[in-house]
């Protein structure tokens, strides 16, 4: 709209000129330098998006709360929590200090390696996969267990991860128990880092004599024990990682999602004596606002902000606790990036209707990106990540899980209570195309925690 304005202006003063010539002379050289000035300035956003969030925090006035505070809020968030009353976001920001300034870059796995394992391709190999039966693993999830529930077509099970110029480490279950040894992993987050979790027992546990392994149910916190080995591979539900009243992992589907914004104190009293941790966090923070209650707060009094901001703050009071907490050399901890949907056939299948139900093979378009993954969301990780330094290892499973429309339980699943025949014959309105049939993808990002643990 600019180059109209300037054409307008100019034609305007050269009307005028036999009045005040070296007046119209003058205001065009400023108008045209305003107008440069400004094109210059929208191409440098475009160009660098966290330019816009840079600036908005440089011109506004933000409160500041130091987060994670033993003396926090005296009440705990629950299922019954609410608010009593709700107003606009405040604009307070979590203030933590970054602890390793070697890099300006997002510290992800593939940076410390002349390959990029997270770029490649899935190859079908049905003489290696899968790398184990779900028939075979006895702590198989039914929300997971696809064939089981219908799903003939098993090719889903045979895609191996191909990085372009180099190999995964190949899975060796005997190995990965080494490396675990008198050690505590632990798996921390949502539904779909529980999937990941089922996918590492089911990985490990077939060379365990049945006498020698146990799963300890335990609400919140799940334990799969190997005696032989002195070590667990646990699960712990905190979906939104800092304080919320979603976080029982059974009675959690609430109308208003309430987090303590500035606390992951609750979770991380079970997680801190982890040896390997591995967080994930992003579903939970797409469906729709999110009330703050933050630890100061009396009364009840709660904010409202968008599910990505809301997550920005979490995010924030996570990685005060790791710049704090986390020594390198004594705990690893991984950060998994969003895991895609694949609600919207038309996206790989140009003026196609549907989802991923009755998907059988992967996209082969690289590069392909659907509306399943956010890219502000990736952004707003990259920053918080890259703050941490050496302490935290990202593991990006979002590109090669995006070309992977095929590996999702759709209708072939039990949730709850297993599909009734209505439900069965409308694919369209029931298929779960958020979560990963076992064997499957998540198989592949427990490849890759192998690869560089």
């Amino acid at each position: 709209m600019a180059l109209p304005l300037t054409v307008s202006m100019s034609n305007k003063w050269s009307r005028k000129k036999r009045h005040f010539p070296l007046l119209a002379v003058l205001f065009l050289v400023f108008l045209a330098c305003s107008v440069i000035y400004i094109e210059f300035s929208i191409q440098q956003i475009h160009q660098s998006p966290d330019h816009v969030l840079d600036s908005q925090r440089q011109t506004s006035s933000f409160t500041y709360v130091q987060p994670n505070l033993p003396k926090g809020a005296s009440d705990v968030l629950d299922g019954s929590s609410s608010c009593n009353s709700t107003r606009n976001y405040s604009g307070k920001k979590i203030r933590w200090v970054g602890t390793d300034a070697e890099s300006n870059q997002l510290r992800s796995i593939s940076q410390e390696n002349s390959c990029d394992v997270f770029s490649g391709k899935w190859v079908f190999d049905n003489q290696s996969y899968p790398l184990y039966k779900e028939s075979d693993c006895p702590y198989m999830s039914d929300q997971l267990a696809c064939h089981k529930h219908g799903r003939s077509d098993l090719q889903y099970q045979h895609w191996r991860w191909q990085p372009h110029n180099c190999n995964l480490k190949r899975w060796d279950a005997t190995e990965m128990w080494e490396k675990l040894r008198g050690k505590r992993l632990m798996f921390v987050g949502d539904s779909l880092n529980r999937g990941q979790w089922i996918s590492m027992v089911c990985l490990l546990q077939s060379v365990i004599p049945a006498n020698k392994r146990s799963m300890t149910p335990n609400a919140q916190l799940t334990i799969f024990r190997a005696e032989e080995y002195n070590a667990t591979v646990e699960f712990l539900w905190a979906p939104l990682l800092v304080e919320s009243n979603s976080d029982d992992p059974v009675n959690h589907r609430l109308s208003e999602r309430i987090i303590r914004p500035d606390s992951v104190l609750k979770h991380s009293a079970q997680w801190e004596h982890a040896d390997i941790l591995v967080f994930n966090s992003y579903l939970w923070w797409r469906q729709g606002p999110v009330k703050l209650q933050w630890s100061g707060e009396e009364n009840g009094a709660c904010e409202e902000l968008d599910g990505l901001g809301a997550m920005e703050l979490a995010m924030g009071a996570w990685a005060d606790w790791v710049a704090s907490k986390v020594i390198p050399l004594k705990k690893h901890v991984f950060f998994v990036t969003m895991s895609p949907t694949h609600f919207w056939k038309g996206e790989w299948e140009a003026g196609s209707k549907g989802n991923c139900y009755n998907e059988t093979r992967p996209i082969d378009r690289e590069g392909h990106w659907g509306s399943g993954s956010d890219l502000a969301t990736m952004r707003m990780v990259d920053k918080m990540v890259s703050g941490l330094g050496s302490k935290v290892t990202v593991i990006n499973i979002t590109q090669l899980s995006e070309y992977r429309k095929d590996g999702h339980p759709s209708i072939y699943r039990k949730f709850w209570e297993t599909l009734s025949p209505q439900q069965l014959g409308n694919p369209a309105s029931y298929s779960d195309c958020i979560h990963w049939c076992l064997p499957g993808v998540p198989d592949v990002w427990n490849e890759l925690l192998f690869h560089f643990l």
